[in-house]
């Protein structure tokens, strides 16, 4: 597992010497090293890891689909746009943003709620889009051509811990591959200069604010003269420096001023993870006393989501229900948790009808589907419930989210082989084969299965099995 965590705001030298405004040759010596297809599957196994073991991953289908739309927006206007990126939330105070092989960035949601508008967050998704499109991490590595595999495993480990806890990433640069490490990070800052001046090219193709960039730096630069030796271990690992501050601000004068408005889907999603800070009350009395001085519809949605977590459901539906007419603006994240309250509440036809009535506004919001999906299970409408999976499963065969649904629908409606059989894909979407295979396993032994069933299973495992002994041999 290797993983660059490539954060925004580091300095240090810029030890290659592009021109001012070409790109580097993307099919260089870096390319040959590792190919596209290489860092693609490195980077699922980070995700992987991260997904299994790092607490601060933020399951959250409604933040993770607002990265990924801004994301991708800011990806189609990149120099690689068919890399194929994947962003993910973070539950971690610390203002950071990582990326890794492949397109896969996290997002700390200290970040989101430090930045003051859309804009700011989309400069700093541009730079991490930057890095991945101009292969850094890569191109660090053509530099190490003689690193053994366990070196690069150190360094994996070195650079991970890095994204949460600069302290474990020090500790980790020890022994006979402590050179090798060092060498590896400090290279990997050399680039922040370029993920800077392409960054802000991509920022502007996406129609964004270009001046958000080199504001939000400032901002940071200011913090870290504000905690001196006390900064946070971000400031502290990653160090602001005027230089590349001015940098940014001389491009930005050459472009045209652009304004950009705010989406609703931006306020509510910060409003989401700033009603997830402290304790429920805590978080509810927050809201409150936001909500008494700014009745807007983030603040009213704030507060819902923080009743939300001290379960009173019908305070959730009396928040949302009150928010003036001038407010109501539509948005899948406040339909969801609207239809859920009504269910959890026990107006289960009220409920449901109002996840219908949302999923026909709002079809491609994933986390209506999941909610609508589970409340149907909750409600003992597990036939229908698995009509609307198997529909939902065929239109998005990539969620292993949906697999795990689908599962939870067979087993209510008795068919075992159809749930074991619908894990092992969730299984193999996530990266864990051997629990995948496992699953299949236990599918052949399940009764009821047809002949059709049973051939789909057979074959399934046989092709598993195989990727298996292709991995083993791959890693000798």
């Amino acid at each position: 597992m290797i993983v660059c965590c490539l954060a925004f705001g580091a300095g240090g030298a810029f030890a290659q010497s592009w021109g001012s405004d070409s790109l580097p040759e993307l099919g260089d010596s870096a390319s040959a090293l590792i190919s596209p297809q290489l860092e693609k599957k490195i980077g699922q196994e980070i995700m992987t890891n991260i997904r299994q073991k790092d607490p601060s991953f933020l399951d959250d289908p409604e933040v993770e689909a607002y990265l990924n739309r801004i994301g991708n927006r800011l990806a189609a206007a990149s120099p690689n746009p068919g890399i194929g990126f994947y962003f993910f939330p973070l539950n971690d105070p610390m203002i950071n943003a990582f990326a890794t092989f492949g397109g896969f960035v996290g997002v700390n949601s200290g970040l989101i709620l430090a930045v003051r508008n859309e804009s700011e967050l989309a400069g700093v998704l541009a730079h991490e889009i930057s890095h991945v499109t101009q292969h850094h991490l890569a191109r660090g590595i053509v530099r190490q051509q003689q690193l053994s595999t366990a070196t690069l495993l150190a360094v994996a480990v070195a650079i991970l811990a890095a994204h949460s806890n600069p302290d474990v990433a020090v500790a980790a640069v020890a022994g006979s591959t402590a050179g090798a490490i060092q060498t590896q990070l400090g290279y990997s800052r050399d680039f922040e200069r370029e993920a800077d001046r392409i960054g802000l090219q991509t920022l502007t193709k996406a129609g964004f604010d270009t001046r958000s960039m080199s504001s939000f730096f400032s901002r940071l630069q200011q913090a870290t003269r504000a905690y001196e030796n006390n900064a946070p271990a971000y400031l502290r690992t990653h160090p602001l420096n005027t230089e590349r501050i001015s940098d940014m601000q001389n491009r930005e004068q050459a472009l045209p001023y652009r304004q950009h408005v705010d989406s609703l889907e931006f306020r509510l999603v910060r409003a989401r993870l700033d009603a997830m800070r402290g304790t429920p009350d805590e978080a509810v009395a927050r809201f409150s006393q936001l909500l008494a001085g700014r009745n807007i519809l983030e603040n009213r949605y704030g507060l819902a989501v923080a009743q939300a977590r001290k379960k009173d459901w019908a305070a959730v539906e009396n928040t949302l229900t009150a928010t003036p007419k001038e407010n109501k603006e539509i948005s899948p994240l406040i339909e969801r948790l609207h239809a859920e309250a009504r269910v959890k509440q026990g107006n289960i036809d009220g409920g449901l009808a109002a996840f219908k009535a949302a999923l026909a506004r709002f079809p491609e919001a994933r986390a209506l589907v999941y909610s609508y999906a589970e409340s149907l299970l909750e409600t003992r409408h597990p036939e229908e419930a698995l009509r609307f999976l198997e529909q939902s499963v065929r239109k998005h065969n990539q969620d292993a989210r949906l697999y795990k649904l689908l599962a939870q629908a067979n087993a209510q409606t008795g068919h075992p082989g159809a749930q074991h059989q619908a894990l092992a894909e969730a299984y193999v979407l996530e990266g864990a084969l051997p629990a995948a295979i496992e699953q299949l396993e236990l599918a052949q032994k399940s009764p009821g299965n047809d002949f059709y069933r049973a051939s789909a299973i057979d074959a399934r495992l046989r092709e598993l099995k195989k990727r298996q002994q292709e991995a083993a041999r791959a890693a000798l």
